[in-house]
């Protein structure tokens, strides 16, 4: 059986979608699973435990007729079985009719009616859950799995490289994701927090736990971010994971993790990091399972930045 799924998104809506693919393998253990997804987004799959071959397509661009219809070759030419689609548009809807594909699920809304079933979104509950009643027409009719992530052995070599470099390998450590790079990917200003609270923040964490290091991801764009922490905070550690493996690898091996709304966010729950988020309006039941492990804070205004450091400190210290 050969299924392909079109997931629009950034990397953390691809990771909340990897239960939805990890049960479809689990039930269909032989089935060749293939996924189109933007091409920011391609990197995810890195971690992928179920998927076979990753195609991109530029859902937000504005694409011609021509762009279309050579997406609409090439999935003819491979002759699926199974389309699922997470995105709800008229001419995705459309799109997938043209391809021939004989099953085509997808959610009730625009485009619907090129579909052969369909299922009702629940926009209010944990978004991995949404994605998985995708599967309900083809009557896998069981719990959402938890997040689960695929960690290669060349990642998990280079993090413990990286620990023994930073001298963090025995102690555990403090991540911080401060998400001003591309891995938050969050189409929104009210995800950004602070630099001047983070910086409280850090300072806190180095006097009353001065032998557990903290160690802020550094991306390619957001030097000056991090330049500036190292200059109020000197005794941090910077890591720069250059893909998700290694990132994720990273992330396994910290003690607690802070973060904004992103793609690690969603790499810490899969690899069940104690984790603290800061989130601006977006429903915390939506963006995490229900776990002690992961504990949210949300801004009273809907901005991230309203949150005060002492709010996010007593979150850490008292748990």
């Amino acid at each position: 059986m050969r299924v392909v799924a079109f997931v629009p998104g950034s990397i953390g809506d691809q990771i909340l979608f990897f239960p939805t693919l990890d049960d479809l393998k689990r039930y269909y253990p032989n089935a060749q699973i293939d996924v189109v997804v933007e091409p920011r987004s391609k990197a995810a799959y890195r971690v992928s435990q179920s998927v076979h071959e990753v195609l991109t397509f530029d859902y937000k661009d504005r694409n011609s007729l021509a762009d279309w219809g050579n997406l609409v070759g090439t999935i003819r030419d491979r002759e699926y079985d199974i389309a699922i689609t997470a995105g709800e548009s008229w001419f995705l809807g459309l799109f997938l009719w043209l391809t021939g594909i004989p099953t085509r699920i997808g959610f009730k809304g625009k485009g619907a009616g090129f579909l052969t079933s369909t299922v009702s979104v629940n926009t209010s509950q944990y978004i991995a859950a949404m994605y998985h009643d995708l599967l309900k027409p083809l009557k896998i009719n069981t719990l959402c799995p938890d997040l689960s992530v695929n960690i290669l052995k060349p990642d998990i070599e280079w993090a413990q490289q990286q620990q023994k470099r930073l001298e963090i390998h025995e102690t555990g450590y403090i991540l911080i994701y401060g998400g001003s790079g591309k891995l938050s990917q969050i189409d929104s200003e009210n995800t950004n927090y602070p630099l001047a609270s983070w910086q409280q923040i850090i300072q806190d964490c180095q006097r009353k736990q001065a032998n557990l290091p903290v160690v802020v991801i550094k991306e390619t764009d957001d030097e000056p971010f991090v330049l500036s922490l190292l200059e109020s905070c000197p005794g941090i550690k910077v890591i720069f994971p250059d893909d998700v493996g290694k990132l994720t690898a990273i992330i396994g091996g910290a003690s607690l993790m802070l973060s904004i709304e992103s793609a690690p966010l969603q790499l810490a729950v899969a690899v069940q990091t104690f984790t603290i988020v800061l989130l601006g309006s977006t429903e915390p039941g939506k963006l995490l399972p229900q776990s002690d492990k992961f504990l949210a804070i949300k801004s009273p205004t809907g901005k991230t930045a309203d949150i005060p450091p002492a709010t996010v400190l007593e979150k850490i210290w008292g748990g």
